[in-house]
């Protein structure tokens, strides 16, 4: 599997968020080599705490697969799921997690990486610069 290629699209996604002055992180969810589902940050937009590129992509493919569990299917995004998205991916059964950035402040492996599947394979650092670099720069424009 293409890892540049998915999370490029997960960047796409980020910078979708950030035009509609959200948190820019973006999630896809691909399937066979096929993309599902695409996603990015709505809390603010929706008004939703839950709100986040994870659940919001894990809903349009459980819609799309017509199915509750995503067990063939893997998770791109752009920074590390927290403990909230860590625990809906581990009950949507994703087969496998691949992020850009770690979040050292609300990232699941900081608390633990008990809360995923134990069928979920996990790989991170997929252009994590470019992931971090979206994310540094949209919090330095906030600061302004």
């Amino acid at each position: 599997m293409d890892y540049g290629k998915y999370m490029r699209i997960a960047l796409s996604e980020a910078r979708e968020a950030e035009l509609e002055g959200e948190v820019p992180i973006g999630a896809v969810v691909v399937c066979g080599d096929k993309v599902i589902a695409k996603a990015h940050n709505r809390t603010e937009h929706l008004h939703d705490v839950t709100a986040h590129a994870e659940i919001m992509a894990i809903t349009a493919a459980e819609d799309y697969m017509d199915a509750k569990y995503l067990t063939d299917c893997t998770l791109f995004v752009t920074v590390e799921p927290c403990v909230m998205c860590a625990g809906a991916l581990a009950w949507a059964q994703v087969s496998e997690i691949v992020y850009g950035a770690a979040d050292e402040k609300r990232g699941f492996s900081r608390y633990s990486c008990e809360i995923l599947h134990p069928r979920t394979k996990l790989k991170s650092g997929v252009l994590a610069d470019e992931c971090e670099k979206i994310m540094k720069e949209f919090f330095a424009k906030k600061r302004k």
